[in-house]
């Protein structure tokens, strides 16, 4: 194994946390500039990982994610614990924020962890409205009358591309995976003041012009979960997730996407081991992990009885040669 290899290895990370008007935020793996995350493990202990990323960005991203992204590591993963609603928001796709704010767009999903009985949020509009029609009922506080409302459970799944208007309500707890992507435009707010005591800002022309006005058929992601399965379930073009249920250790070899893996550990304790330089890092239940590119081939171990991952990647199959060709390369 050369010397770039030995300075791979699965990263863990510093906890931040973000207090709001309506509960509680973990950035739990972050690339934003200034809310970067910190490694707290190993050789780059107590590094900002974009600096880290900027030592060996083809090996930890991948070579095809560190071309497209600029040696940018292109998602941020989140966990939402809303004690009352959140704000009635959308984000602008990459054009737009490119064009507005020279940022990235902000296309996102949500896995439900946790959910009070008779909880719901909002993904979608449930009828047609133009944007005329928006901007009067933002004013008049009516908006929520046209979105589709949606009683969730534990495990549930939404896509939110950019442009769909979309809110978190009270007594819900989420993992987030999203672009790496701060640019929020808030609809509605409740009229509720900040922590500040002051109104909190509307964007209210911004986000005409970034929302999707139309009314789609189903809004919540269908998918199987199974115990010592895979469930494939989300493939987008921002990127994909995996949800891995395992009550004995479960192999994966990903390299073939080229591309780093966020681990976010969903329930249960559990060991990652990377199987060529035999690296182990423990990922308590609300951790996540980043494992770069290059060794992307490990073991989910359960430390009790099960454990569930969410898997964050970007999804770039490479063909049997290339796959040859970085074996030799990095052994």
């Amino acid at each position: 194994m050369n010397q770039v290899a030995n300075n791979l290895y699965p990263m863990l990370f510093k906890p931040y946390r973000k207090t709001l008007v309506w509960g509680t935020e973990d950035w739990t793996v972050s690339a934003v500039v200034g809310s970067e995350s910190v490694v707290d493990n190993g050789l780059w202990a107590n590094h900002l990982l974009p600096k880290v990323v900027r030592q060996y960005p083809q090996e930890i991203l991948g070579k095809q994610v560190a071309l497209q992204h600029h040696n940018q590591l292109p998602l941020l993963t989140k966990i939402i614990d809303a004690r009352l609603d959140l704000s009635i928001q959308v984000h602008p796709n990459d054009e737009m924020a490119q064009r507005v704010h020279q940022k990235m767009g902000k296309s996102e999903m949500w896995y439900v962890l946790d959910a009070e009985p008779c909880s719901y949020l909002y993904a979608g509009f449930r009828e047609k409205v133009t944007p005329e029609e928006y901007k009067q009922r933002v004013a008049d506080g009516t908006i929520t009358e046209v979105l589709a409302r949606h009683e969730v459970h534990q495990g549930d799944i939404f896509y939110l591309p950019a442009g769909r208007v979309h809110a978190i309500c009270g007594g819900i707890k989420l993992a987030e995976v999203q672009q790496s992507s701060d640019v929020t435009y808030r609809i509605f707010d409740y009229n509720r003041p900040g922590l500040d005591g002051k109104p909190r800002e509307l964007h209210t022309e911004l986000a005409a012009q970034a929302i999707d006005y139309k009314v789609y058929p189903e809004y919540r992601t269908e998918h199987q979960e199974a115990m010592d399965d895979r469930d494939k379930c989300l493939d987008t073009p921002y990127f994909s997730i995996r949800i891995i249920e395992a009550s004995q250790p479960f192999h994966r070899n990903v390299v073939k996407y080229d591309s780093f893996f966020i681990l976010m550990n969903l329930r249960g304790d559990c060991t990652i081991r990377i199987r060529c330089t035999k690296d182990e890092v423990q990922l308590p239940e609300g951790a996540s992990c980043l494992i770069p590119a290059a060794i992307a081939d490990y073991d989910i171990i359960p430390e009790h009885a099960s454990t569930k991952v969410l898997e964050a990647f970007i999804n770039n199959r490479k063909s049997l040669k290339s796959l040859i060709s970085d074996f030799l390369h990095w052994t």
